[in-house]
């Protein structure tokens, strides 16, 4: 107990107070499903907090202990969690299949990536710590769906709706459930090892008994669904894996669609990929060395001080270097009021990385309005910011031990930049033709204005969109 008042007042020194509090106050009070996977960002709507603080803040808690960070891969459609990782790192499978949806997909850091956050058990032990005790409706609640499929306070009487059968079977054990098959699309389907059978039970009923029989494993290799009439089925469950199972006869109506169908946002890994916070405490411990993952949205930004060497000549390597630093003090303040994350820097150049275009341009604008400020503090123009935006698909990989993104994404967004005349913003039309990003220029009375461009190693001119 001492040991975890020490955390907490760590976490107090830093993390924003309020999202501090509203941790402990979770960890003392909450319920046990409350701390297991807990959704960043449903947490803060709860609370009231800043999403970008919260997010710090459990960041911070992580590092500190207190919550252990899981990587988890999501299937699109159902919202089940097809693999867990204590690290980004440990993801790295190509592709993976929902046996529930029947379907395979290629992971990317988009969508298909939650983080979540268990309380550590040195902190408090909850029943997900040992989810084999977990009856079949924590079970799919806790451990099997994911964070960002919003579920209903009382889930067993909605699944009750759902579940037609189940049963408990322990490692080794085989059961034998005879039942009335109702007329319709059913699924066998164990959600611990996702083993799944599809029945299609859509013909004139009978009264002669069937069987069938389901082996579930570790393999749970996709099959065809079987043609069975309505009516007395006998059902063989044998167990051959070391864990127990949950295997249950589910009606594949309206009522499983309504009930994973409600979403509601989730942590993404591209998200805490462009988050400050994360790069400063995880800086060296995301990626592996070998690892290609796949973004299909990222906004990069660019800026660079037009006649740094010059400025250097005329004030001195001392005061032009204190007035360099205290430029990526205010650049680094507005990335990460705005969501992003600065990658690295490059002489006086910096790249930095948002999850959505319009806080990349919020971005800009910031640190144009911040540029001119601090020239007005000093009476002179000697930093002047030049300013390049692109979106789009990338890979997220390591090099020289450091998160870093890879494609041809990046070399546009760097090349457009490089166009740039002092105190401009170009954008690409990836950018500036979004309706966020429209709405945000129209707001500040901006119109931005259009050209035809070429860049160095692009094939074909490009429309840039210069923001005045």
């Amino acid at each position: 107990m001492a040991e975890t008042e020490a955390l907490f007042s760590l976490l107090r020194q830093t993390a924003e107070p309020a999202a501090a509090e509203a941790i402990e106050r979770l960890v003392r009070h909450g319920a046990d499903r409350m701390l297991n996977r807990v959704n960043v960002l449903a947490f803060a709507a709860r609370e009231g907090l800043d999403e970008e603080a919260a997010i710090a803040a459990f960041l911070h808690a992580a590092h500190l202990g207190l919550f252990d960070m899981s990587w988890n891969v999501l299937c699109p459609g159902c919202g089940g969690v097809l693999d867990a990782n204590a690290t980004l790192g440990t993801l790295d499978r190509s592709s993976y299949s929902c046996t529930l949806c029947a379907a395979g997909y290629e992971p990317t850091l988009d969508e298909m990536v939650e983080v979540t956050f268990t309380v550590n058990p040195r902190v408090r032990q909850i029943a997900a710590h040992e989810p084999d005790r977990l009856p079949i409706h924590e079970y799919f609640r806790q451990i099997f769906w994911s964070s960002g499929v919003d579920l209903p306070e009382e889930i067993e009487a909605q699944l009750d709706e759902i579940i037609i059968e189940a049963i408990e079977l322990p490692p080794g054990e085989k059961a034998l459930l005879s039942l009335q098959l109702p007329r319709g699309f059913i699924i066998v389907f164990d959600p611990v090892t996702h083993s799944v059978q599809f029945i299609d039970a859509d013909s004139d009923e009978t009264r002669e008994r069937r069987s069938l029989s389901l082996v579930i494993d570790a393999v749970h290799a996709p099959n065809e669904a079987v043609r069975l009439q309505p009516g007395p089925l006998r059902l063989t469950l044998e167990n051959r894996t070391s864990r127990r199972v949950l295997p249950g006869l589910f009606a594949a109506g309206e009522a499983l669609h309504t009930l994973i169908g409600r979403r509601r946002p989730f942590l993404t890994a591209k998200r805490l990929l462009s988050n400050q916070t994360f790069r400063d405490i995880y800086r060296t411990e995301t990626l592996n060395v070998d690892q290609r993952l796949k973004i299909t949205s990222l906004t990069f930004l660019f800026t660079d001080l037009k006649g740094s060497t010059r400025l250097y000549e005329r004030v001195g390597d001392l005061a032009a270097f204190d007035l360099v630093r205290e430029h990526f003090r205010v650049l680094g303040d507005i990335v990460a009021a705005e969501a992003g994350a600065i990658v690295k820097t490059i002489g006086d150049a910096v790249m930095a990385t948002f999850p959505t275009p319009e806080r990349a341009v919020a971005a800009a604008l910031r640190m144009r309005d911040a540029m001119r400020r601090l020239n007005a503090a000093h009476g002179s123009e000697d930093l002047m910011l030049k300013i390049g935006l692109h979106e789009g698909p990338c890979l997220a990989v390591s090099l020289n031990e450091r998160q870093d993104y890879f494609g041809q994404t990046v070399n546009i967004a760097s090349r457009v930049q490089g166009l740039a005349e002092s105190q401009a913003i170009y954008a690409t039309g990836s950018v500036v033709e979004r309706p966020e990003v429209s709405n945000l220029l129209a707001r500040t009375g901006l119109t931005p204005l259009a050209q035809r461009r070429a860049l160095r190693g692009i094939d074909d001119e490009v429309t840039l969109y210069e923001i005045p």
